[in-house]
């Protein structure tokens, strides 16, 4: 494949209020050197690293109920999450999630106030009937949005529980006692069938089959104090719980793959941090001399699964903290990170407090920075939101909602928008290529990515208060032929923007986080 020798030269008057062509161009003989006070970004798209397979966010709790409001308020819903539709005035309808995550509940939902769970919206139904069989009508909601996703052309789909269904639980609840597995060992094979049962009855009503099953969801903490659905387990029952998953899968010939291990922090993926033997997972699921070896089922992804929860700041940390998750992923050959669980928890040091709903660009750019490094240091493939429909008081929602299960009113966030600047852009099969700036500081992140069809995607974010002018440098080779600048910001939501400056440099404001897609 050959290269522009100098991308930025080639923008010049390419892009005015709204996307245009620039084929037909002549070639640039020589490159301009950038001005003054001009930041480089230099990207070499023969250097590649990890091939992205998807950006998801979860059904959780919320679409159960979402799910049966009007149908036109609903439909907007999921044209925020999944459209890569283009609106009249150039502005994206949707974020373009490829992958989604459907809750499989554990039947909380049918024991009311007796579940112990205080919430309803984070009780759950199961696709069990009261007769013992099941009721592929149950999960409607649910049922709906994995529909719709469907419709507009996600490619994946993902199923998991955070708890067996109450019926097989050692204290007949959707959470655990004194920290302890709510699973016995002789119920494994009936969680595991009943999963393989799930993902046949919701294939054969829908015709989605699930590529993806995560049978177990953050095994490290408690799941004591009837919050939500939970349970935590040892490695030992993980591994066992996948193996007998595995062999549920194969009987009923679904296709279905196991992805393990939904790591509640980045440290138990490579440590044994403070849980020993729910840790150091890299290792006892995927180094062959351990006795929870797993790799060797042939329906296990060659994938580890963890939650970037409370360790994204402060940023050297979090940059040191996937260095080190790096490192564990060496040590398998071929084993890849996927960040499956996401939204801002906690002080996070003092940068950003969890607790208050924002819509705001300040949390958007903290999203974007989080992606950025997961993308970047830990090399992950996969990167999934957790509630993509919320209606908390918290920094946990793609699109925030009126807490009421008939009807109401939704807005999006800037961290929709923010994670939008890459799903939307970034498709599978996209592998990272080099890039680097030549400002040096975490104030300006950037990272680029090649698609299958050879499209160059960059994306900038500018957490300084300070707008710069960018310059974008390549090796040699032929010139793009189509380019576009995406920007998120306090003014726009993913909004197309002109080119501006000397030599067709890109303008990226204070504050900003801005995607650049050009043709090879």
């Amino acid at each position: 494949m050959q290269i522009s020798q100098n991308l930025g030269t080639l923008f010049l008057g390419l892009l005015m209020a709204a996307p245009i062509s620039c084929q037909g161009s002549d070639p640039v003989a020589k490159t301009n050197e950038p001005a003054a006070g001009t930041v480089t970004i230099r990207i070499d798209p023969t250097k590649t690293y990890q091939t992205i397979r998807n950006f998801g966010g979860s059904d959780a709790w919320a679409c159960q109920f979402v799910g049966n409001w009007p149908l036109a308020k609903k439909n907007g819903i999921a044209d925020l999450l999944f459209s890569k539709d283009t609106l009249a005035d150039g502005r994206l309808k949707g974020i373009g999630l490829s992958l989604w995550r459907f809750n499989a509940g554990g039947g909380t939902t049918e024991q009311g106030d007796a579940s112990g769970i205080r919430d309803e919206w984070r009780r759950a139904e199961s696709f069990f009937a009261n007769d013992g069989g099941y009721d592929w009508n149950k999960q409607a909601g649910q049922v709906w949005f994995l529909n719709a996703a469907r419709e507009r052309g996600v490619g994946e789909f993902l199923l998991f529980p955070n708890t067996p269904p109450v019926q097989f639980t050692t204290n007949g609840k959707g959470y655990a006692t004194n920290g302890q597995p709510n699973l016995a060992s002789q119920q494994f094979d009936k969680f595991a069938g009943y999963l393989a049962d799930v993902i046949d009855g919701v294939r054969k009503k829908t015709g989605i089959t699930f590529q993806y099953v995560s049978p177990v969801n953050e095994p490290q903490w408690d799941w004591s104090d009837g919050g939500q659905e939970g349970t935590p387990y040892f490695n030992n029952q993980v591994a066992a719980i996948t193996r007998s998953l595995s062999a549920s899968l194969l009987k009923k010939n679904l296709s279905t793959k196991i992805n393990v291990a939904e790591a509640g922090q980045l440290e138990y993926l490579y440590s044994e941090h403070n849980r020993p033997g729910r840790a150091s997972q890299i290792a006892a699921f995927f180094d062959k001399n351990s006795s929870e070896y797993i790799g060797n089922l042939p329906n296990v992804v060659p994938a580890i699964s963890g939650h970037s929860y409370f360790t994204t700041s402060p940023y050297k940390t979090a940059v040191d903290k996937r260095k080190q998750l790096a490192g564990g992923l060496a040590t398998v050959p071929g084993l890849e990170y996927w960040q499956t669980e996401y939204c801002i928890l906690g002080d996070n040091d003092g940068e950003i407090k969890g607790e208050g709903r924002d819509l705001s660009i300040t949390s958007g750019l903290y999203i974007a920075r989080v992606i950025h490094n997961d993308l970047v240091y830990a090399n992950a493939t996969a990167w999934h939101w957790w509630l993509s429909v919320s209606p908390y008081d918290y920094k946990d929602g793609l699109v925030y909602i009126d807490k009421n299960k008939t009807d109401g009113s939704f807005q999006s966030s800037k961290m929709l928008w923010a994670l939008g600047n890459f799903s939307r852009f970034v498709r599978p099969g996209a592998k990272r290529v080099e890039a680097s700036s030549s400002l040096g500081t975490d104030g300006l992140l950037v990272s680029s990515y090649l698609n299958t069809n050879n499209e160059l995607v960059t994306v900038i974010v500018n957490n300084d208060n300070q707008d710069r002018e960018i310059q974008l440098s390549l090796g040699s080779g032929q010139k793009p032929v189509a380019t576009r600048v995406y920007e998120t910001s306090a003014e726009r939501d993913l909004a197309p923007v002109q080119v501006s400056g000397p030599n067709g440099n890109i303008s990226v404001k204070a504050r900003s986080i801005v995607t650049v897609t050009s043709k090879m």
